[in-house]
């Protein structure tokens, strides 16, 4: 049941591919609590996913753009403004890529020019985004942006490859970022640290089933699923978390913080 905390509010969402992904989850999310906002995925992605039905339930339009490339945002965030008549009071950067992952390189044979393209679209693509808000005033006084991350920043997962570093950036520039735009326009910045979540990207990486099944014996509430993690950026982008800002908040169950469960001490115990 749709409670309206985001009516009248405009925003702008990155990263839906299909219904697996948390960006899919969080336009239905956003719908429903009388959002209006803009759909948006790389050229490649739009071809290959099913944006063009969740545009039609949401009644959102889809604008292409690659986060590597200025001109495709300011383009984004131009068009946005026109077609939702106004600033953005949201915005959801869910964007993550790894060739070394996709080639099965291993963290210590990693090929720098793809792991240059991984830290420029999965980490300086919110600082691109951000500083293109900036520059065009484009986002409202006490507007929210979130991106999604992972404990991987913090944590070491051997197979999670260079995309920890990536995460560990992106953090970083919504801490910083988020400094600069909360003074200047009360504009509050945090990543959203969301359990493994069975999506297309988060399967691509090796080992996942064992890490997803792991988390999950471990945290006391169990894995968070996408469309809880959609209503909790809806949440962050409502008028209830005014002051939340440069907040790595985790979304995992309990798992951040917790050491061991009595179920993996029964798994591993003495026999």
């Amino acid at each position: 049941m749709s409670h309206q905390l985001l009516k009248g509010k405009r925003g702008i969402i990155f990263g839906a591919l299909n219904p697996q992904s948390i960006a899919w989850q969080v336009a239905e999310k956003c719908h429903e609590a009388g959002a209006t906002f803009t759909l948006t995925n790389a050229p490649i992605a739009l071809r290959m996913g099913e944006i063009n039905a969740l545009a039609e339930k949401c009644n959102a339009e889809v604008i292409g753009a690659d986060v590597t490339v200025d001109a495709d945002l300011e383009n984004l965030i131009d068009r946005s403004m026109e077609i939702l008549g106004g600033k953005i009071d949201f915005i959801l950067h869910s964007v993550g890529m790894s060739l070394n992952v996709r080639k099965g390189r291993a963290y210590t044979d990693l090929n720098y020019d793809f792991m240059h393209k991984t830290l420029d679209i999965s980490a300086m693509s919110f600082h691109r985004l951000l500083q293109t808000c900036w520059k065009k005033d484009a986002i409202s006084d006490w507007g929210s942006v979130v991106a999604l991350t992972y404990i991987a920043a913090q944590r070491t997962f051997p197979d999670y490859n260079e995309m920890a570093e990536a995460k560990s950036l992106l953090e970083s520039i919504a801490r910083s970022f988020g400094y600069h735009y909360g003074k200047a326009k009360n504009v509050r910045v945090n990543t959203i640290s969301q359990s493994p979540t069975m999506t297309t990207a988060g399967s691509g990486v090796k080992g996942f089933d064992a890490f997803f099944n792991y988390a999950d014996e471990i945290s006391p509430l169990g894995n968070a699923p996408a469309e809880a993690c959609a209503d909790y950026c809806v949440a962050m982008f409502s008028d209830l978390t005014r002051y939340v800002t440069q907040q790595n908040l985790f979304h995992d169950g309990g798992y951040s913080f917790t050491g061991v469960s009595q179920n993996v001490i029964n798994t591993f115990g003495s026999k």
